[in-house]
Order: structure tokens, then C-alpha cells, then sequence
């Protein structure tokens, strides 16, 4: 390379050289490639490279937005007059910033927070185009907040400039509408994304493919999850074809949603035609499903016929049986619950009873002797309950210091200090010690007692 400069050059001096392109002179083609190419390469290097940003002033930015005080404008007046360049990471650390402070000034925190970050997308470069992660992130955070307008104003900026979002945000942000009573708008939203083709695909290894279908199965979710499995039916009836071309396993996630928010509805008949529809396309309930309809049945009948109780929940864990899906545990206790409500004494020791035998085809836990013993106490037999607390502890079952704790609580109610004061030293005995909320229910209610 110099060789081949010097031959470029001949005789040229620096001098001569500096007035030959002064004065407007042709350089030799050699050296007009070279001032190309490191001309080019110096500009790329200003304009992509931003300076890190000083600690101190990150630290204070961080105070401005995060807790600062005084107006929107003031806050972006301190921004101009910082002079920082705002970086994806600092952006970032300001939005998490911002979130972990949800719980006081929750709309103020959201509010700076969204200013901030219009205040960083006017001062970007145009090579510097912030990526979707972040815009998605600032999503989430107003999200958590439940900031819905900052959170409709995000998403608004994010269609205009035609940005992906993420499955984890739009699952976010389907969920807070809709525990917000914004239903329609979380449907409406689904069908904008969906037109403009912004959901990010997903390809995962549960057999759904594509991010619109993923999309709907978030919004047919979330809606059977807070009791609206009307409206999710007419989400997926509006997008038949796309769930049909995604596959069988989409179709049982769908369905299982659906039961699962006919159940939340206690709507028993539409969980069994649901239940048939599935039966009809080949998918077995799963355990779940089965545990969603027996809880929607035994609230039924504990609101309007509680002697059905047993022979409608026996039916159907026979049915279960039949199908494939025994009942567990968890299935039982709801039984046992729901006969706990209505003061259904026998019955439910009797349950109890052949689930410790084994005939009921599983075995009891510490919350099914939980439930128990607490109707047992809350119907006077607390000698009963004391037995059933001892009998557990010899099968081996070891609870923790919640069950001995809610239990002192009950006897203290009924004004069972003796029982208490047992209950108590069991807990020592089995968990170590006793915990503080415990003494201080005990020493309030023997002051009371005068048994000092």
C-alpha cells in the first residue's frame, strides 16, 4: 500500500498537495478511493456511536422520571437541560425503574413515564430507530401499572410505526383489559393486530403455530377466565378458519376454555355441551375440566339443593373413572368443602373416612384434615376434631404452621382456650416453634379470659 502511494504521489509534497485541492484539483484516483472510503467509515462511526452515558447523570434522570417532583413540563425541561442521549439500555432501566414504583402514585408514575418515553422517541436519530423490545417493554410496564390510556397511547404509536408485539405483551395487556371490564376493547384490538399482521409469530413445541392463532387463544382465555365465555365463543366463531388451519391442539385449548368459563358462570348444562362437543372430536377432558364441572356442581347444589351434593358428585367421579381420568385429592377436598359449607357433618367424615381406607382410590392430605376438623370444631365436637388432628400427625402428615394457626384462631373465636392452648403446643411440637401473630392471639384472648 505505501508502495503503492509513493508511486501515486512522485514527487508531491504535503504542500503542494494541500493547494492542488484547495484550489479544486483532481486527485489521483488512488487517493480519491482512499478519502471515499475513510470519509464513509468516519461518518458511520459518528453516527452510530452514542457516548455512554455518566453515572451520575443516568442516576439523576432516574430521579427526574422516576420520583421526581413538579409538572410534565418541568420534567422535560430538566430532561433538555441534562443534555443526555437517551440509549435502549438507559430507556430500559428507566421503564423498570418506573414500574417497581406501582404500588404508590401509580397513574403520576405511569404519566412521567409515558412523557419520558415520547420524549426519547423525538430525540432518535433516524438511523437509530429504537427496537420493538423496547417499545413492547414500556407496553408492559403500563400494563402493571393499569394505566389504560397511557397504555392505549403506547399501543397507538406502536400500530402507526408498524412495530411487531410480542405474545408476552399483548397476553398483558388482554389480561388487563379485561380484568378492567374492557372486554370489547381487548376484541377489537385482537382483530387491528391481526389485519396489520403485528403479532409476532410463535412456533412452540405445543403444536400451535402462528401468531394469530396464538392471539386468539390469549383472548379466549383471559375472557373464559373472568366468566365471559359468551363473548369468547363469538371470538372463536369470528376465526373458525384460522383455529381450523392451526390444528387439533388448538381446538382443545379452546375448548377447555370454554368449559372452564361455563363452570366460572355455573352453567352446568353448557359445561356438559361442551364437554360432549369435545367427546364428539375425540378430546377426553383432562382432570381440570373434570374438577371445573364437579366445583360448578357442588356450588349449585350448595345454593339450592344441598342433599345432591354426594349423589351428583358421585356420579360424576364415576364417570371420571370410566373415562380414564380418576379423581385425586384435589377432587375430593372439593367435595369435602362444599360439605363443609352446608354443615354436612356425616357425610363428610364420611368421605374422609374412605379416602384414609383407600377406597376412594387416594389419600387424604393435611388440607382435607383441615376441613374437617374445622367443621367438626365450628359444630361443637372439638374432642372429634382434636382426635382427627392426632391422627393425622401419626399417619405421617406433617402440615404447616398455617394449619395450626388457623385452627387456634377458630378455637379462640369460639372461646376454646383449653383447645387453643393444645392446638398451640402442637404446633411447637411438630413445627419447631410457634409464630408471633399466634402468641399475641393467645395472650390477648387469656387476658380477656382473666386466666393470667
Amino acid at each position: 500500500m505505501l508502495a503503492l502511494l509513493r508511486s501515486s504521489l512522485g514527487t508531491m509534497t504535503y504542500h503542494d498537495l494541500c493547494c492542488f485541492c484547495a484550489g479544486g484539483g483532481k486527485l489521483p484516483p488512488i487517493l480519491a478511493t482512499m478519502q471515499r472510503l475513510l470519509t464513509s467509515r468516519w461518518h458511520r462511526f459518528l453516527s452510530s456511536s452514542t457516548p455512554p452515558v455518566d453515572t451520575n447523570l443516568r442516576q439523576m434522570v432516574l430521579h427526574i422520571v422516576a420520583s421526581g417532583v413538579g409538572s410534565l413540563d418541568d420534567m422535560v425541561t430538566a430532561l433538555d437541560r441534562s443534555s443526555i442521549v437517551p440509549t435502549p439500555a438507559f430507556i430500559n432501566e428507566v421503564i423498570d425503574a418506573c414500574s417497581s414504583q406501582s404500588g404508590v402514585g401509580n397513574s403520576i408514575s405511569s404519566r412521567r413515564l409515558l412523557r419520558f418515553f415520547s420524549w426519547c422517541q423525538q430525540r432518535q436519530r433516524p438511523q437509530e430507530r429504537y427496537g420493538d423490545d423496547v417499545v413492547n417493554r414500556a407496553i408492559r410496564a403500563f400494563a402493571k401499572m393499569k394505566d389504560l390510556t397511557a397504555m392505549g397511547i403506547a399501543i397507538c404509536d406502536l400500530q402507526k410505526e408498524g412495530r411487531s408485539v410480542a405474545l408476552e405483551t399483548f397476553a398483558l395487556v388482554t389480561d388487563t383489559l379485561v380484568k378492567a371490564g374492557e372486554e370489547e376493547k381487548a376484541v377489537r384490538l385482537l382483530g387491528s393486530l391481526e389485519r396489520a399482521r403485528l403479532l409476532q409469530d410463535h412456533h412452540g413445541n405445543d403444536g400451535v403455530v402462528g401468531g394469530a392463532c396464538s392471539g386468539i387463544l390469549i383472548v379466549v382465555h383471559a375472557l373464559c377466565a373472568r366468566g365471559n365465555p359468551g363473548m369468547a365463543r363469538g371470538v372463536v366463531w369470528r376465526h373458525r378458519r384460522e383455529l381450523l388451519s392451526a390444528g387439533g391442539e388448538a381446538t382443545r385449548i379452546i375448548y377447555q376454555s370454554l368449559l372452564h368459563g361455563w363452570c366460572i358462570r355455573g352453567n352446568a348444562r353448557e359445561v356438559r355441551r361442551v364437554m360432549d362437543q369435545m367427546k364428539s372430536l375425540g378430546f377426553c377432558p383432562s382432570l381440570s375440566s373434570y374438577n371445573d364441572l364437579l366445583l360448578c356442581i357442588c356450588k349449585r347444589n350448595v345454593k339450592f339443593n344441598p342433599s345432591a351434593i354426594i349423589p351428583e358428585a358421585t356420579n360424576l367421579m364415576t364417570e371420571m373413572r370410566t373415562a380414564g381420568v380418576p379423581p385425586t385429592t384435589v377432587s375430593f377436598n372439593i367435595l369435602l368443602s362444599s360439605l363443609s359449607r352446608v354443615r354436612r357433618i356425616k357425610e363428610a367424615y364420611r368421605v374422609l373416612y374412605l379416602m384414609r381406607q383407600g377406597e376412594a382410590g387416594c389419600h387424604p392430605d393435611w388440607a382435607s384434615y383441615h376441613i374437617v376438623v374445622r367443621l367438626m370444631y365450628l359444630s361443637g365436637r372439638f374432642v372429634r376434631g382434636n382426635t382427627l388432628v392426632d391422627e393425622m400427625l401419626e399417619a405421617g402428615l406433617l402440615p404447616n404452621v398455617h394449619f395450626y394457626q388457623s385452627l387456634v384462631e377458630l378455637l379462640c373465636a369460639l372461646d376454646r382456650v383449653d383447645h387453643a392452648l393444645q392446638m398451640f403446643e402442637r404446633m411447637k411440637k411438630y413445627c419447631g416453634q410457634g409464630n408471633e401473630p399466634t402468641y399475641d392471639l393467645l395472650i390477648a384472648k387469656i387476658s380477656r379470659c382473666r386466666r393470667l
